[in-house]
């Protein structure tokens, strides 16, 4: 990894020295030649800093000084002509010289089967595909419309006329399945997010938010809303982190993102969520080696630590009053540690990669169990996740990891006990209104609005009939009196509307007619069949999102530390292999 990002660490450092290699000494602006011995020594430093072999680093700094004179040539083109300039990343068959790159003079106007049809005319290749930032170019489209630009770096993959059919056939499905994937997964949590709990969650399920035990909180329906849809991409990215599916993960995050965009700083501020979203955003960027995310990987972990205080405490003092430990939420601070190193390393801040990554090893070995002990609470019937987030907790204490695990269960159980008697008397109180004659949709929604008050509620479906019964009437009056004055001037719009306009809405009753016959049409109905459709299909979507909402409430805290111990060997061996050169 060290040597994949030699030019991004050596960049780092010519910026943190404003060296510009494309001016004098390093290059000669007649000639744009290399200033060949200031290279050399800048290469001789570098090397020694770095840790890198003095040949690898003068190739670097070499490529690094040629691209930019060749940027800034292609510039001054491209404003003078409209002309781009795009570097390509060539196939090794059709290399020249053992060059990979090959720089291309194009308009950004023509499209990509354009430009296919350019390159396999020069290099003599048949069926190609473009790949732009990860992402491949669809042959339709201009490429002004899919963001190249002038110097963009466009990688050119051969394939075989099988590999092509099965390449765009396995692309258009992926690419279905995905946009599939993620419509259902929208549509599911806007439908639970759109659910105020007035229907019976027995049998329409909705979700609330809670706090770190479980308890349920109040939050206005509007933020309310945001919160639910931002939690459920989360956990819907989280689940497909696991399956290290990460691309995917990445988009569902960016969701959640948006979302917690819509809510409040002050509820961002009293939950976790926010900041752990932020570690997770980061974390597939390392995953993806996604090098063009790096500042926006700084920007994150700078919000992620920012939120962890203000959730926390300077001390972790909020979260000890709340919880009684603070052990699980430490693997939060490992991941953020390790993140931090590894944009400080590649930003060339050596000092501070090592003492992130020092404080890292160190929460490393507190969160590191004792499979003995594990194996010893297993053994009493505890489940491998209430085993390993309650020897965190205690510190690696088994028997206060014991009493932390059936406190947990208890208080846990102790909630859902609560939320069935909750249930059970508010499928009573409704069918005390349905028995008073109500419909158990419009009990369940007074009952909601009156917190379970059946007097109230009651009071509430009083007021309401009487005000839909009000209104109805009034409708009737209103009707009745246009067709009457209709008859009286034999249809002539515009004196009866004269003659209502004259009479506050009424007919006098010197107009009225001895018969005055009205006749009344019933508005179609919704047809059953498609009422019973549509929630039918509600329902499959709402339960195939919260098939990846965990039951546990601390399952973010619950990782295996298999990732973060790989990442801890790799960072080591770079920062031990840079000090050790730089003495």
């Amino acid at each position: 990894m060290a040597e994949q990002h030699i030019q991004p660490k050596l960049v780092s450092m010519l910026k943190q020295e404003k060296i510009q290699l494309w001016n004098p000494p390093f290059t000669n602006t007649d000639t744009n030649e290399a200033g060949t011995a200031h290279l050399q020594e800048l290469a001789v430093r570098y090397s020694k800093e770095v840790g890198f072999p003095l040949p690898d680093v003068e190739v670097a700094l070499e490529d690094i000084r040629s691209q930019a004179v060749k940027r800034g040539e292609s510039n001054k083109t491209y404003k003078e002509t409209n002309i781009a300039t795009l570097e390509l990343m060539l196939p090794k068959e059709v290399r020249k010289d053992n060059k990979r790159k090959h720089l291309i003079e194009t308009k950004l106007d023509i499209t990509t089967q354009d430009l296919i049809d350019r390159i396999t005319g020069e290099f003599d290749l048949r069926h190609v595909m473009l790949i732009v930032k990860g992402k491949t170019l669809p042959h339709d489209k201009r490429l002004c419309e899919l963001n190249v630009k002038n110097n963009s770096k466009i990688m050119i993959v051969k394939l075989c006329e099988t590999e092509l059919r099965n390449e765009m056939v396995a692309k258009e499905e992926k690419k279905r399945s995905d946009e599939e994937s993620l419509q259902r997964t929208q549509k599911g949590f806007q439908i639970l997010s759109e659910r105020d709990g007035s229907e019976d969650p027995a049998t329409t399920p909705f979700l609330e938010i809670a706090d770190q035990k479980g308890n349920p909180i109040q939050i206005p329906p509007a933020e309310k809303k945001a919160l639910i849809l931002a939690m459920g991409f989360h956990e819907k990215g989280r689940a497909l982190m696991k399956r290290k599916e990460y691309d995917m993960a990445l988009g569902h995050l960016h969701l959640a993102d948006e979302q917690f965009s819509k809510c409040g700083s002050a509820l961002l501020n009293t939950v976790d969520n926010y900041a752990v979203l932020q570690l997770d955003i980061v974390w597939c960027y390392r995953a993806l080696k996604a090098l063009s995310c790096l500042d926006d990987g700084k920007q994150r972990l700078q919000k992620a630590e920012e939120c962890f205080l203000k959730c926390y405490g300077e001390q972790q003092q909020r979260l000890q009053q709340i919880k009684g430990n603070t052990g699980g939420e430490e693997v939060l601070f490992l991941r953020l540690y390790l993140l931090q190193s590894l944009l400080a390393y590649l930003d060339h801040k050596n000092t501070q990669a090592v003492e992130k990554l020092r404080k890292a090893e160190d929460l490393y070995g507190h969160l590191c169990l004792d499979p003995e002990k594990m194996h010893q609470l297993m053994s009493m019937g505890f489940s491998e996740q209430d085993t390993r987030l309650g020897l965190r907790a205690c510190r690696g204490n088994v028997d206060e990891a014991a009493l932390h695990i059936i406190r947990r269960n208890s208080e846990r159980n102790d909630i859902m006990q609560r939320e069935r008697n909750k249930r059970k008397r508010r499928l009573e109180a409704i069918e005390t209104l349905v028995e008073m004659g109500y419909s158990k949709k419009d009990a369940a929604k007074a009952l909601h609005a009156t917190n379970g008050d059946v007097d109230e509620a009651y009071r509430h479906l009083l007021d309401l009939y009487e005000a839909k019964k009000s209104d109805i009437q009034t409708k009737v009056d209103q009707r009745e009196a246009v067709e009457a004055a209709l008859r009286v001037v034999e249809g002539d719009v515009v004196q009866a509307t004269q003659i209502l306009l004259n009479n506050q809405g009424l007919l006098p009753p010197d107009l009225h007619s001895p018969s005055s016959p009205s006749s009344s049409s019933e508005e179609p109905s919704t047809s059953d069949s498609t009422a019973s459709g549509s929630s039918s299909l509600d329902a499959d979507l709402v339960n195939e999102v919260l098939e990846d909402i965990p039951r546990h409430e601390e399952d973010y805290l619950d990782v295996t530390l298999e990732e973060e111990s790989e990442l801890i060997a790799v960072l080591k061996s770079y920062l031990e292999k840079m000090l050790t050169s730089s003495t």
